[in-house]
């Protein structure tokens, strides 16, 4: 999220796209309604189904679900085609002018150097030409029809209104209208802010999707503005957190990466690191790696991390693959690859597509340990309940250990919310019965394995025996002394590089910032990005002042936004070359001769000349990347691809099946219904309700009450075509399973028409499941493919073919 949820009340347009914030985030919605109601903003929602946010929309526009990257393209191809670009931004902080190598090419919906059988592509043509000087070659005039900004005029070039329009089922109207919305805010005095969540994340293709829109942004000049910016909504209280800190399988803490194998020795690893700026006097933060990561090593095993063993490099995991995402996992239990599993917080017999494959998968486990405040389906997976859960108990041999913890109420820590914002809180109530706090199991654990690798050895005991485990009380470490930890300690003096007499942080004393983190094992920091969270000053993060001068938005002495406290990222692109701010009344910084200053944290070096350094400063380039060189595996642009499975073929590119980069294990493939497919004729998708909270709340009885049983919604023109009643029970299934439920017949749903084709979309909500007070019902991960995104893996449960019939009732 590069801005905040209190900045949205700056903004001019919302976009909810991908999302739907008034169900789902109903709390951080009010700042769009303050947005409209003091400023007059306007918001548009593009979606599959007319929304609670829809129905408070100035404009919607129904949307064929997996298809918005067409849309999107669709309308940057019209603020191309209408000049509506603010030019003055694009030249000087995007990549618009850099010079694409001439092997670089798109045709026939693949981008250059694809290999089929790899199911990925050979990149090296994805960049730019370099100069005789090392930096990237640029043409200012924008003539070159190799630069970025004309090969980008020319692949979007094919989402013409009428393409869109077949594509999407947007009418063509409805579609231009959005267009003419969107484009108004190419104006330096008008901002739009592009409010998404699982909606375009959890399709095979999510990644560009969010690029799709950010592409869109920049284009118009809406990143690091004051109301502007891409602002992902987070469903849960702290997956901001979970990724800042590094719970993804090729991810380290700060967004640092795991070695793979090849990446041999410490030298190797740091080679790919760091970054050479591409430009004359740009500084690339990212060359700062070296100082985040040998203090991110120093964390992890104190006085063990030395220069002598390249500070416990060879201590750390070496991937042999991408990644472990949970995709992974599952497919490498379903083949007996993967014998235990520990699920700290999460339910995948509810959460994993293809949940066939994922109840098989775990009863090849020969464990499971289930670490949740609650009793999870995941955990009585062996259990028969029926048809929810029709399962052969004694031929599961699993063994099974609950291991009961608290919840997030009864703990003391951070919680790290959409808009970045550290969060302090302390517990509200005693964990009940046996519960302990995942603190204590998880130091449990390490504390009794580390004794037994003392005692009987081990093929390589180094990382776990030599891991630095410094607390007061070792079985269960303290949430203060692990926000220390993170923040980072100076383990001797620190001095200024500018100026050596200058002490930066005292040996023993908690460094200010990561700009004192250091390479030469002077300091220690856990997570970089954090760093300034928890210092001398104090616990930042349980700071609750709430003023906000002038009212921008920004409450900056209300807890700790990362990094360094800042509240909108890249807000050095907020001014125009010389400093000065696009749009006086949305001021957030400006140069004033010597120093940049205002109403932020300046997300640039605070005496680097306007001229000199570009806003982007994590990019070698500085400046924002149009085209992406070799950053995404799926392409430099994003392109439209359907759906694995899809009501429609790709009228883009006929010969290609979804995303040709997406992993796809081949039994999976196998399970794919076919595009057009006669036998599952209808596109169905996955949302969340008000009353419940993802899987928790069907435990309570008042939500239990609120939202009872489970339903699939439907058209009027679907149930008068199938003979489905209002209320009646049917059975929806795909090529991987089959439910039943209630059928709601709602004008909020609308057959789409799609190529000439009438579209009919099943919606299916997901809160059910066998245990808790609610009845017992199904999740539409009964039904979903096991797919995964081509960059992170995240399933794609928001497009799918089913088909639906009436059924005698009542399923229980």
């Amino acid at each position: 999220m590069t801005n905040s949820w209190t900045d949205i009340k700056n903004t001019d347009l919302v976009v909810i796209m991908g999302g739907n914030a008034a169900e789902a985030h109903p709390c951080g919605f009010k700042w769009v309604t303050e947005a409209k109601a003091n400023r007059g903003a306007r918001l548009i929602v593009v979606d599959p189904r007319f929304t609670r946010s829809a129905s408070v929309a100035d404009l919607y526009a129904p949307i064929r679900q997996g298809t918005d990257i067409a849309f999107l393209l669709g309308v940057i191809n019209h603020c191309i085609g209408n000049d509506k670009v603010q030019w003055g931004y694009v030249k000087a902080f995007t990549n618009a002018a850099y010079i694409v190598k001439d092997g670089f090419a798109y045709k026939d919906g693949l981008f250059t150097g694809y290999d089929e059988a790899k199911r990925g592509h050979d990149m090296s043509s994805w960049d730019y030409v370099i100069g005789d000087d090392g930096y990237a070659v640029v043409d200012d005039t924008l003539n070159n029809p190799r630069c970025v900004w004309n090969l980008l005029k020319e692949h979007v070039s094919a989402y013409t209104p009428e393409m869109v329009e077949r594509i999407c089922g947007t009418p063509k109207d409805k579609f231009l209208k959005v267009a003419e919305m969107v484009a108004e805010c190419s104006s330096p005095t008008k901002v739009m802010t592009s409010m998404y969540a699982l909606g375009w994340t959890q399709h095979s293709k999510g990644s560009q999707n969010i690029r799709a829109m950010a592409m869109l942004q920049l284009i118009l000049g809406n990143i690091g503005m004051r109301g502007g910016g891409m602002n992902a909504l987070r469903g849960h209280s702290n997956i901001q957190g979970l990724t800042d800190v590094g719970l993804m399988s090729n991810l380290l803490p700060g967004y640092m990466t795991l070695p793979n194998e090849k990446e041999v020795d410490f030298d190797t690893y740091m080679s790919t690191r760091g970054f050479k700026p591409l430009r004359p006097n740009q500084m690339s933060y990212w060359q700062n790696y070296r100082k985040f990561f040998v203090s991110f090593l120093k964390a992890m095993w104190g006085s063990a991390a030395t220069p002598e063993n390249t500070f416990a490099y060879d201590w750390l995991p070496k991937l042999d693959v991408p990644g472990y995402d949970v995709l992974r996992a599952f497919e490498l239990m379903n083949q007996g690859k993967m014998t235990g599993y520990i699920c700290q917080g999460f339910n995948p017999l509810l959460a994993i597509p293809n949940r066939a494959k994922a109840t098989a998968s775990l009863s090849k486990l020969k464990f499971l340990v289930t670490m949740d405040p609650l009793d999870t389906e995941t955990a009585r997976f062996w259990e028969n309940h029926g048809e929810f859960n029709d399962v052969d108990s004694s031929q599961i041999h699993t063994e099974v250990i609950q291991l009961p913890s608290t919840c997030f109420a009864e703990d003391e820590g951070s919680l790290t919310n959409s808009s970045r914002w550290l969060q302090w809180h302390w517990p509200g109530g005693t964990p009940p019965g046996e519960a302990k706090t995942d603190n204590w199991i998880m130091a449990q654990i390490h504390v009794r394995l580390k004794e037994l690798y003392r005692k009987e050895g081990g093929k390589f005991p180094d990382p776990i025996i030599n891991l630095d485990w410094a607390y007061a009380d070792p079985d269960e470490p303290a949430a203060e002394e692990l926000a220390k930890e993170i923040n980072g300690r100076a383990l001797a003096t620190v001095y200024d590089t500018a100026d050596p007499a200058k002490v930066v942080a005292e040996a023993g004393k908690l460094v200010p910032s990561f700009a004192a983190l250091r390479d030469d094992g002077s300091t220690s920091s856990a997570c970089w990005i954090y760093s300034g969270c928890f210092n001398e000053n104090g616990n930042n993060m349980a700071r609750r002042d709430t003023s906000d001068p002038d009212e921008t938005g920004a409450y900056l002495k209300w807890a700790f936004s990362w990094p360094v406290n800042r509240r909108i990222l890249y807000n050095r692109a907020s001014a125009d070359l010389s400093g000065k701010a696009w749009d006086p009344s949305r001021k957030l910084i400006e140069w004033d001769g010597a120093k940049w200053s205002g109403y932020d944290v300046p997300d640039i070096a605070p005496t680097a000349k306007p001229a000199d350094v570009g806003p982007f400063i994590m990019n070698p380039e500085g400046v924002s990347r149009l085209f992406t060189r070799t950053m995404m595996r799926d392409g430099p642009f994003p392109a439209h691809y359907e759906p694995f499975e899809s009501p429609v073929a790709n009228l883009v590119a006929p010969a290609v099946r979804g995303n040709p980069a997406a992993r796809v294990f081949e039994d999976d493939f196998k399970q794919f219904a076919e595009p057009a497919s006669k036998e599952f004729p209808y596109a169905a998708t996955s949302y969340r309700l008000t009353e419940h909270f993802h899987y928790w709340t069907k435990h309570v009885w008042v939500n239990a009450v609120l939202q009872p049983e489970f339903f699939v919604e439907i058209s009027e023109e679907l149930a008068v075509e199938k003979g489905i009643a209002k209320g009646g029970w049917v059975r929806v299934w795909s090529k991987r399973g089959s439910v039943k439920a209630k059928a709601v017949v709602t004008k909020r749903i609308k057959p789409l028409i799609c190529d000439g084709k009438p579209v009919h979309v099943v919606g299916i909500p997901l809160h059910w499941g066998f245990t808790g007070a609610a009845k017992k019902g199904f999740g539409p991960n009964s039904l979903t493919p096991f797919v995964g995104d081509a960059n992170i893996e995240t399933p794609e449960y928001k497009a799918f073919l089913v088909n639906i019939e009436p059924i005698a009732g009542p399923v229980a």
